[in-house]
């Protein structure tokens, strides 16, 4: 469903199928700020909602929680919670998400009080991000409706907050939109999105975001660029591997901070000659989302206008049996010149990354990231609900820990062993491309991932488990969740304002 969000006035709230409330919850209690109005299409609005109506309603103190007074007249209302604060940004998100599911397919205004907010554009940014995010709907893509903002205050909003509440819709919506494209994407079936499906959306929607350039490259031109782990895992496929190398340079006259983002594109991940089972391979249309989320980020950053230069990389390519197809044992040589023996080929993800990091490298970045839905070991290890990040430096750690904390999108940082190297090391090449069976085994295809970073500040982060969502919660629809993507924008935030201060 493509929603889109603007800024209302209670009076237009008042033509809209549902009209959302926020509650604060003290004890129990819901409140609603005094600059709510007090009545509206007919409807009296309290000021206070006792603890045994909420109870009686089902509106809890939780963040998202929310009641529906449904009327026979045009207009609804809801009550939603936003917690014990006017300042949590992951309550605004909830509340957002709650908002637009309580419309169904319709419109939607929120009131938003603005008089207890310490920061207004971040609200509103959080507010319509969970609002939007929570719209998507794959079978209703062409579907229009709004998301209204209602900024309020006592007696009015200043011109000041007016303006912040403002950006920051367009802010939340320009990071939904690309983030719902990348879901998308990755739901997309494998048989529509093969490589050159996938890098052909990748060049419409990165053509039209200023100081954008994308090349695609095609097999002929990945075999001049010697990407040797990419050819060799696309082999066994008869659709040709593409890889998409797009930057973003808003001020190519200044010394901006430069990112390279990595992202693994596998369209289809059927485990290659050491095949998944049926099972497995149900989901596998979603080994592509490291690709979509790095595109999608250059997109969101292109939108938001963040003065930071970024070079992304998104190696793309179906991991299919046939008689073509890599085989164990065989010895792939990277872009950079290091050989991998693959004893696996269902761990194909670390193999089209070398080339991408080596590519970044050539960049001459001030940092990499990569992104992917590499290692089962990360979804046994840590859920569907929380990432893993490996960083080269506390510094980059400490970014990111910042930038989880501000996206909602829960990180935890695993660890570099340094003994674990011994496990990938190879009789015939440089290294194989997996340590010990049932070992450690994302740390150890994040330590083959660190040899093709040349030294850089580098973060890898595995998304295996919550880049898929079984069902809806809060925000997150089910299906793909681009889990990530919100992260890395807020973490490429920070560094632009960083080296402007």
């Amino acid at each position: 469903m493509a929603r889109t969000a603007r800024i209302s006035t209670p009076d237009e709230a008042a033509t809209q199928p549902t009209v959302v409330v926020p509650v604060v919850f003290d004890d129990g209690a819901g409140y609603i700020a005094d600059s709510v109005p007090a009545s509206l299409a007919g409807q009296s609005i309290p000021r206070t909602l006792s603890k045994e109506w909420c109870t009686k309603q089902g509106l809890k103190p939780d963040a998202g929680s929310v009641t529906v007074l449904r009327t026979l007249k045009d207009t609804n209302f809801a009550f939603v919670s936003i917690g014990s604060s006017y300042n949590s940004l992951e309550s605004y998100r909830l509340a957002g998400a709650a908002a637009t599911r309580c419309a169904n397919d319709g419109s939607v205004a929120f009131f938003l009080p603005t008089d207890g907010i310490d920061d207004p554009r971040d609200v509103a940014q959080a507010l319509v991000t969970g609002g939007l995010l929570a719209s998507y709907n794959f079978k209703q893509r062409d579907a229009m409706t709004t998301f209204d903002v209602v900024p309020l205050g006592s007696p009015l909003p200043s011109v000041e907050t007016h303006d912040d509440v403002t950006d920051g819709a367009q802010r939340g919506e320009a990071i939904a939109s690309g983030i719902n494209w990348a879901k998308f994407l990755i739901d997309s079936p494998a048989g529509s999105m093969p490589p050159k499906e996938l890098a052909r959306h990748v060049q419409t929607r990165l053509d039209d975001d200023e100081h954008v350039t994308v090349e695609i490259w095609n097999e002929p031109r990945i075999r001049e660029e010697r990407l040797g782990g990419l050819l060799g895992v696309g082999e066994g496929s008869a659709q040709p591997c593409r890889l998409a190398y797009a930057t973003y340079d808003p001020n190519p006259d200044s010394e901006l901070p430069h990112i390279a983002l990595v992202g693994k594109g596998v369209t289809f991940d059927s485990g290659g000659l050491t095949l998944k089972t049926g099972l497995a391979m149900m989901t596998m249309k979603t080994d592509m989302t490291g690709a979509a989320i790095v595109m999608a980020a250059v997109s969101i950053a292109s939108r938001l206008a963040l003065q930071v230069k970024i070079t992304a990389i998104a190696p793309m390519t179906e991991n299919l049996p046939s008689d073509r197809a890599t085989k164990p044992g065989d010895v792939l040589t990277i872009r950079n010149g290091m050989t991998i023996e693959v004893l696996n080929t269902d761990a194909e993800g670390r193999l089209i990354l070398a080339d991408g990091l080596s590519l970044a490298v050539e960049a001459n970045p001030d940092a990499i990231i990569d992104v992917a839905t590499l290692t089962g070991a990360q979804r046994v290890a840590l859920g569907d609900e929380v990432g893993a990040i490996f960083a080269s430096t506390d510094e980059m750690a400490d970014l990111f820990s910042v930038a989880s904390a501000r996206s909602g999108e829960l990180l935890w940082r695993m660890p570099l062993v340094d003994s674990y190297e011994a496990a990938i090391e190879s009789d015939v090449a440089d290294m194989k491309n997996i340590g010990k069976p049932g070992n450690g085994g994302m740390i150890t295809a994040a330590l083959i991932l660190q040899r093709f970073t040349d030294g850089r500040p580098w973060a890898h982060i595995d998304i295996a488990g919550p880049g898929r969502s079984d069902s809806n919660r809060g925000y997150t629809t089910k299906g793909a969740t681009a889990f990530s993507a919100r992260t890395i924008v807020e973490f490429l935030e920070a560094v632009a304002e960083e080296a402007l201060d």
